[in-house]
């Protein structure tokens, strides 16, 4: 049988959880308020393609929400390997949780400028994403092997 000990550390853990939730949720409302900028109504999710081409502020509206959109379709992902990860290795967790954040701000600024070939400005931030499931992989082999 094993025993999780949650080390004093895995503060610096919670703590990245917490920003990591406060980004998704200000690339969020980054959508909602561009939305009335764009003037692109609910419950439309993006711009029309003939739309966005013809004007910028649609264009810069759809890479928002194709930013948000992104980042939600693995955060859960990520979220679950920061805080199984910070069990064990709780500082080595939080830095590249934080590396994550880093690089979704870049890829978010990049993104948003309506260039969406710009978003590879974060790409550094995948490494934060697959650090942390090699933690969590290194996890289950410890314990699959220690049974």
């Amino acid at each position: 049988m094993t025993t999780i000990t949650i080390p004093a550390e895995y503060g610096y853990t919670l703590a990245v959880s917490v920003v990591s939730s406060i980004l998704v949720t200000a690339l969020g409302v980054k959508v909602g308020t561009y939305r009335k900028v764009a003037g692109v109504n609910l419950p439309q999710m993006y711009a029309d393609d003939e739309e966005a081409k013809k004007d910028k502020k649609k264009m810069i509206f759809n890479c928002k929400q194709r930013v948000h959109q992104n980042t939600l379709e693995g955060f859960t992902t990520y979220m679950a390997s920061l805080l199984i990860a910070g069990i064990q290795y709780p500082t080595a967790a939080a830095g590249l949780g934080l590396v994550w954040c880093a690089g979704r701000i870049l890829y978010s600024m990049g993104y948003s400028s309506g260039d969406p070939a710009k978003r590879s400005w974060g790409g550094f931030g995948h490494i934060g994403g697959l650090g942390l499931l090699g933690l969590v992989g290194k996890m289950a082999y410890d314990l699959i092997v220690s049974a």
